[in-house]
């Protein structure tokens, strides 16, 4: 059985983009309604990112999976990802092992050290630390959810003696998967901790990342772990609407504008709609179409990756609004998933 659900960066939607208190306010309420109506609509998992840009709302994601946990029942809620390379561990843990009280149990993270380098001056650091604080950190938040009382040193954060770190939360191990992007050792690291594993595949061909999940898979079986403990997920941008020819006018305008605007602040050239066409072509990484060609596809991600336990869909970089993505909701739970797991 593959999980199906949503990652979502809090986006702003609609023609003003001021980012006043109002229209932000209206930006979460609506949010919240759409994690509410992805549990009704049998959805398995819905993530919210973190980033420190005025286009996204997620800054502080465990409050809006907080809230997020009043309103459901089943649906399990995640960070996607957190960024633990500009986070206090020990923070990090109180927060998520809090909402995992809160949500009954239903609490997961997903810590990797973030596509954006905002959070790097925002929060004192050197970008140029990147690997080595997020490695550390990492070991640090593991120990953390091993040991009630912390004995740690390292080299970016003051010592733990003995130090008793509370709430404890209510699922034992807490559910850590490493966020990667296409950096192999990245792939090792996290088979060699055996942790889950979040694929986050925006672009290219999801196939290509074959070679990258076998390292993971052999890093882990190396170091002892068992194949059902080697879980992999698939974070991918896509959209679902009635029709894929629907789909793909709905989804593409916006989409070619983010990804222009993102492309000029790290180089790439802008979005083409022949571009956009190969990536949401057969083997292309983007999941945009009708509930069947979008099942279809899924499946052979999953089977390409050698099967995948988790498929997340991002639909917030097309800038669409708060009822289409209702919608694709509603048909990612009632008739993707099912299609997905029908054998």
């Amino acid at each position: 059985m593959i999980e199906i659900g949503i990652d979502s960066f809090a986006a702003r939607f609609g023609d003003d983009n001021t980012g006043t208190p109002e229209n932000n306010k209206i930006a979460l309420g609506q949010l919240l309604e759409r994690i509410e109506h992805a549990d009704k609509s049998g959805h398995d998992i819905f993530g919210i990112g973190e980033h420190h840009r005025k286009e996204f709302l997620d800054s502080a994601p465990t409050l809006i999976l907080a809230a997020a946990a009043a309103r459901t029942k089943n649906i399990r809620l995640t960070s996607a990802v957190t960024v633990l390379s500009a986070a206090d561990p020990a923070r990090v843990f109180q927060n998520f092992a809090t909402l995992d009280l809160i949500s009954q149990g239903r609490a997961e993270m997903v810590v990797g050290r973030g596509s954006f380098t905002e959070a790097f001056p925002l929060f004192g650091l050197n970008l140029h630390d990147y690997d080595e604080l997020f490695s550390e950190k990492l070991d640090l938040l593991l120990n953390i959810r091993k040991n009630e009382y912390v004995t740690w040193q390292g080299k970016f954060r003051a010592a733990l003696h003995n130090q008793p770190i509370y709430p404890r939360p209510l699922q034992d191990p807490f559910p850590v998967w490493l966020g990667v992007g296409g950096t192999p050792e990245s792939f090792i690291r996290a088979g060699a901790l055996g942790l889950p594993l979040m694929v986050a595949v925006i672009g290219g061909e999801t196939h290509r990342f074959r070679p990258l999940v076998d390292l993971y898979r052999k890093a882990g079986e190396a170091a002892g772990f068992k194949p059902e403990q080697l879980k992999v997920g698939l974070h991918s941008l896509g959209y679902v609407a009635e029709t894929t020819e629907q789909a793909i006018d709905e989804f593409y305008p916006g989409y070619a504008a983010s990804m222009s605007n993102i492309g000029k602040e790290r180089g790439w050239p802008p979005m083409t709609r022949q571009r956009f066409d190969a990536q949401a072509g057969y083997l292309g990484a983007l999941l945009v179409g009708g509930p069947e060609e979008v099942a279809e596809k899924i499946i052979r991600h999953s089977n390409a990756l050698g099967g995948i336990s988790r498929l997340t869909f991002q639909m917030d970089t097309a800038g669409l609004g708060h009822d289409k993505l209702m919608k694709a909701i509603e048909l990612i739970g009632t008739k993707v998933k099912p299609l997905v797991n029908k054998g």
